[in-house]
């Protein structure tokens, strides 16, 4: 059985005016190496800082960060609603369980009195017999 190592994700640095900025990792750091989410080729591992450098610069890359910058206000609106969206699916899934366990104790329950009735012996005290 091996271990399978998955890289890491790119994610730019935020600079002082709150632009994304391109912020190169260290690659004696990432062992395993870094993929990129701008989209020119999902799945792509690079495996290098040399390789990753030359990613950064190209066209595609580019308009990515530059999307990402023009779209600072609506990521964050975005954030703002997953956020909202994930505290409505935790309380559904916390009722969900709940309403389960309910429905697991009363089955527990009915299973015991359907074998009661169904095995009278076997409810019975063995020292109650004479």
């Amino acid at each position: 059985m091996e271990l399978v190592t998955e890289p890491d994700v790119y994610s730019p640095s935020i600079d002082n005016h709150g632009n994304y900025v391109d912020d190169i990792p260290s690659f004696h750091i990432i062992k395993k190496g870094v993929s990129c989410p701008c989209g020119s080729r999902k799945g792509k591992v690079y495996a290098t800082h040399t390789i990753f450098s030359t990613h950064i610069k190209s066209k595609c890359h580019q308009k990515w960060l530059s999307t990402l910058n023009l779209n600072k206000a609506n990521y964050y609106v975005e954030n703002e609603n997953l956020k909202e969206t994930i505290q409505t699916q935790r309380m559904i899934i916390a009722k969900l369980e709940k309403d389960m366990n309910t429905k697991l104790l009363t089955i527990d329950y009915l299973t015991k009195q359907l074998l009661a009735i169904t095995n009278p012996t076997s409810t019975k005290d063995l020292l109650e017999f004479d």
